[in-house]
């Protein structure tokens, strides 16, 4: 397995697939009403949590560096995908709050910086993915 190898595993109960990286592992499945037999969160969300955690940390390591009184980041993200005959396009919202004794322009450099976290760079920049069979 290479450093920052992913990998994911099916077997024979439908849709449930075990996500292993490193010494850690996750359930991702899709729920009751599409086959699946909801046992963990579906590829879509896992996606948004993704990037909403990665904010959030990001969010919270730069107001730790800054001493800065922030108490709780929360994040709330959804998607739409919108289809022209051209193209499909997802928009994700993240509407991201904070709770602690911060003023209007330590909440405002936060904002900044959440856009600054690594999936966010990843998901607004070309991306090729290759596949290929083993």
């Amino acid at each position: 397995m290479m450093e920052n190898e992913v990998i994911v595993t099916i077997g024979e109960t439908p849709y449930t697939t075990t996500v292993q990286y490193g010494k850690h592992q996750i359930i991702v499945d899709e729920p009751e009403d599409l086959g699946g037999q909801d046992q963990g969160i579906s590829p879509t969300p896992l996606l948004l949590s993704s990037l909403g955690t990665c904010k959030a940390v990001t969010v919270k390591m730069y107001a730790d560096r800054k001493n800065w009184p922030l108490e709780e980041v929360m994040i709330r993200l959804s998607h739409e995908i919108k289809t022209s005959e051209q193209q499909q396009t997802t928009y994700i919202q993240c509407h991201i709050s904070f709770k602690g004794d911060l003023d209007d322009e330590q909440k405002k450099r936060l904002f900044k910086i959440a856009e600054k976290c690594p999936v966010h760079k990843i998901l607004t920049n070309p991306i090729v993915i290759t596949s290929n069979h083993l």
